[in-house]
C-alpha cells in the first residue's frame, strides 16, 4: 500500500489540498482527443466550441417518447427512495428530501440503457478519443421552493484527489428531464475555466464523501480565484427544454443556486471516463470512495 501511495503521488500532475494557499496550474491534457472529420458526430463548429469553452449545449437531443419513459421512472424512484436508507441515496443537508440517487446506470435498467445510448457514446468516444465507461451516474432532484444549491467546483479536482483519476480525460453529460429556466436553479458554468486547474486548500477528512455529497466543504475553490476567473471569462447559464443535454469537461468550473421557484428541476448525470484514464489509488493517500460514487474497473 505504501509503495502505491509513493508512486501515485510522485506522478501527480495536479496536486491539490496539500498547500496552505491556493494556486493555479495550466492544463496539461488535451480537451478534444480526436481530430475532427466530416464523419465526426459533432460539427466542426460544435467541436471547436467545446474545446474553447469546455461545454456544449444541445437542445432537443432526445425525443419526447424517450423523455416520457425517463420522467415516469424519475417519479417512481422519488417515491421508492423517499423513506429508505440506501447508501447510494443522498438527502438534502437540512431535510430528509432526496437530493441525489447515485449509480442509476447499475441499479436501473432504463437508465443503464440511457448510459449506453448510441448517440451519446458516439460523442463521448469522439471527445475523449477512446472507448469510455461510466465513472459515475446520478439523478439530481431539485424540487421547487426547497431545492438546495451545488457550490462552485471542478469535478476533476475531487475525482483526482479522492478517487485517483489520473488525467483530464472525462466529461459529464447532464440530461434535462424537466425544463431548465434561469430561475429554477440551473447549472452555471465559467467558460474556458477548464484550461486552468485550481489547487484547493484543506486536507480531506476521512470518509468526507458522507457529508460532501450533501454539502461540499473541501475541494471548493477560494473566493479570490473564483472572482478573478469569473471576471475574466464571465458566467454562462445554458438553459432549455427537457430533453436537452449539456456536455461539459471534467475540469470546468460550475455550480448552481438554490431553487426557490415553484418549478422543480431534475437532471440525469452520466460521467464518461476514457478506458485509458482508469482510476489509480486516490492522490490524497486515503482509501477510495465507494463504488457507487466512483467506478473502479
Amino acid at each position: 500500500m505504501n509503495s502505491n501511495r509513493t508512486s501515485t503521488i510522485a506522478t501527480n500532475s495536479y496536486p491539490s489540498r496539500v498547500a496552505d494557499v491556493p494556486s493555479r496550474l495550466e492544463r496539461k491534457d488535451p480537451v478534444v482527443y480526436s481530430e475532427w472529420t466530416p464523419d465526426s458526430p459533432l460539427t466542426e463548429e460544435q467541436s471547436s466550441f467545446y474545446e474553447r469553452n469546455g461545454y456544449l449545449f444541445l437542445e432537443q437531443f432526445f425525443s419526447d417518447k424517450e423523455l416520457e419513459l425517463w420522467k415516469n421512472e424519475l417519479s417512481r424512484l422519488q417515491q421508492v427512495y423517499r423513506d429508505g436508507e440506501d447508501a447510494h441515496v443522498i438527502r438534502e443537508p437540512a431535510s430528509s428530501e432526496v437530493r441525489s440517487v447515485f449509480a442509476v446506470h447499475q441499479h436501473n435498467d432504463l437508465f443503464q440503457a440511457l448510459s449506453k445510448h448510441p448517440k451519446l457514446q458516439a460523442i463521448t468516444s469522439y471527445l475523449l478519443g477512446s472507448d469510455t465507461y461510466i465513472h459515475q451516474s446520478r439523478i439530481n432532484f431539485k424540487p421547487g421552493f426547497t431545492g438546495k444549491e451545488f457550490y462552485w467546483h471542478s469535478d476533476f479536482e475531487t475525482w483526482h484527489v479522492e478517487d485517483g483519476m489520473p488525467g483530464m480525460r472525462a466529461l459529464s453529460c447532464s440530461i434535462a428531464l424537466s425544463d431548465n429556466y434561469a430561475y429554477n436553479g440551473p447549472l452555471m458554468v465559467i467558460p474556458g475555466s477548464h484550461k486552468t486547474f485550481i489547487s484547493c486548500v484543506g486536507k480531506t477528512p476521512d470518509n468526507h464523501f458522507k457529508e460532501s455529497l450533501r454539502k461540499q466543504e473541501y475541494g471548493v475553490p477560494d473566493h479570490e480565484s473564483l472572482h478573478s476567473m469569473a471576471e475574466e471569462k464571465g458566467i454562462h447559464m445554458p438553459v432549455g427544454k427537457a430533453g436537452s443535454i449539456l456536455l461539459f469537461d471534467c475540469n470546468l468550473m460550475h455550480g448552481s443556486s438554490s431553487n426557490i421557484s415553484p418549478f422543480p428541476r431534475s437532471n440525469v448525470f452520466m460521467v464518461y471516463n476514457s478506458v485509458d484514464n482508469r482510476l489509480v489509488q486516490p492522490y490524497s493517500g486515503q482509501k477510495p470512495r465507494p463504488e457507487y460514487i466512483a467506478t473502479r474497473i
